[in-house]
């Protein structure tokens, strides 16, 4: 479980998260929702233990997270080029010599049923196959939790498609976690087990995709549109 307790973070006079607290249990898939400039990016830094908080802390099974959760966490950063030197294949060499628990030969098999060219520089590569080569990174690795920053913004709807087809293939929802920021909300709505929204820093709502469709009697978009109108309303 990760749990995350009261997280703040400040760039000078600037709140980016304030007082953000939450549980991430295992075996999830949970949304992290809210418009550009509401904290995501931060908050998924954050737990993965590349930033720290300014003020809270956050728990990785009992431990306090930092740089060393990488062991257990798989961070899928947001960043469009990343090794832009590197060939598919290059870069799956390289994640095997740095993650215990990457292997190689999954990572192949991901690459494969997303078609991707692994012997092609990920500079060269088109968007949408650079998206696919990093997340069949990340699901080359065996790792207890899965932070995914944006994993589908920018694609066109086949590679969407194809990635979270690759997303549910490749993880076991008994035993391993998936916490990713989306503003692709009708496609990963399926997948999803709850939604977290944060708005200027702040969590406004948590709310299981089940009691929005049966309580609130809501599809999740619509049910994140009113909460977020409801909460400039009370920020006006």
């Amino acid at each position: 479980m990760i749990t995350v307790d009261k997280i703040s973070k400040k760039y000078g006079k600037k709140t980016v998260l304030s007082d953000v607290s939450f549980t991430i249990p295992k075996g999830k898939i949970i949304g992290l929702a809210g418009e550009n400039g509401s904290g995501k990016s931060t908050l998924l830094k954050i737990i993965a233990g590349l930033l720290h908080p300014t003020g809270g802390r956050v728990q990785l099974d009992g431990r306090r997270a930092n740089r060393g959760s990488a062991e257990h966490i798989a961070y899928l950063p947001d960043l469009d080029l990343f090794y832009p030197y590197f060939t598919g294949e290059e870069l799956f060499r390289y994640y095997d010599t740095q993650f215990v628990d990457f292997h190689y030969d999954k990572a192949c098999i991901v690459a494969q049923f997303l078609n991707i060219p692994l012997d092609v520089k990920l500079k060269n590569m088109s968007k949408g196959s650079r998206g696919r080569v990093k997340m069949a990174a990340t699901l080359g690795r065996d790792a207890s939790y899965y932070l995914m920053d944006e994993p589908f913004s920018g694609f066109d709807p086949l590679v969407r498609e194809n990635l979270i087809k690759g997303l549910i293939q490749f993880t076991d929802s008994e035993t391993q976690t998936i916490f990713l920021s989306t503003h692709e909300i009708r496609e990963v709505e399926p997948l999803l087990d709850s939604i977290i929204v944060l708005q200027k820093g702040k969590i406004v709502g948590q709310e299981e995709i089940e009691n929005i469709r049966e309580i609130y009697n809501q599809d999740t978009i619509t049910w994140l549109k009113n909460l977020l109108k409801e909460g400039d309303k009370v920020g006006q």
